[in-house]
C-alpha cells in the first residue's frame, strides 16, 4: 500500500498549520480542539518550515515549567522534518517512522504539502494488508485442497 493510498483512504487531507510565531499555549488549544497529536508549522500556510507534536510540548514542560506556554513556536518545533512521498510503501513509512521516533509524517509532492499521515493511519492500512493476504492465501489453499 502506498502513501497515495493511504491518504485517499483518510477523506479529508486537510492540513493544519500553525505560525511560527504563534505561542505555544495556541499550539496546545489547537491540538486539544482537533484531537490530533502534531501541527505542521508554516509561515504562510502552504511551506513546510517545521513540526511540534505534542510530546515537544511535554518534554519543554517538564524543563521549563508552565511559562514555556508563552514561549514561540519557533523555539519548540522540529525544523528539520522528515516527509513521505506519495509512492513510498507503508512499510518504508513505518521503518522511517520507528527509526526516527516520530509519529506523523507530511506527505510532499513536488515539494508541495499534500497531506499528513500518523503512524496510527499507516499501522491500520498495514493490518487491512495483512489481513487482505492472508485470506487470499488461505482461498488459494482451501481452493486446492
Amino acid at each position: 500500500m502506498t502513501v497515495r493510498q493511504i491518504l485517499k483512504s483518510k477523506g479529508s487531507n486537510a492540513i493544519l498549520t500553525i505560525s511560527p510565531d504563534a505561542t505555544v499555549a495556541e499550539a496546545a488549544m489547537l491540538l486539544s480542539e482537533k484531537r490530533i497529536g502534531a501541527l505542521i508549522v508554516s509561515k504562510d500556510g502552504e511551506s513546510l518550515d517545521g513540526m511540534l507534536s505534542e510530546r515537544d510540548i511535554v518534554r519543554e514542560l517538564g524543563r521549563q515549567g508552565a511559562q514555556v506556554m508563552g514561549a514561540l513556536v519557533s523555539s519548540l518545533m522540529t525544523a528539520k522534518v522528515i516527509t513521505a512521498a506519495p509512492d513510498d510503501v507503508s512499510v518504508q513509512v513505518l521503518e522511517k517512522m520507528t527509526r526516527g521516533r516520530f509519529r506523523h509524517l507530511p506527505v510532499l509532492e513536488q515539494g508541495r504539502m499534500i497531506g499528513v499521515i500518523s503512524i496510527g493511519d499507516v499501522v491500520k492500512h498495514r493490518i487491512d494488508e495483512v489481513e487482505a493476504e492472508n485470506t487470499a492465501l488461505t482461498e488459494m489453499i482451501v481452493g486446492h485442497g
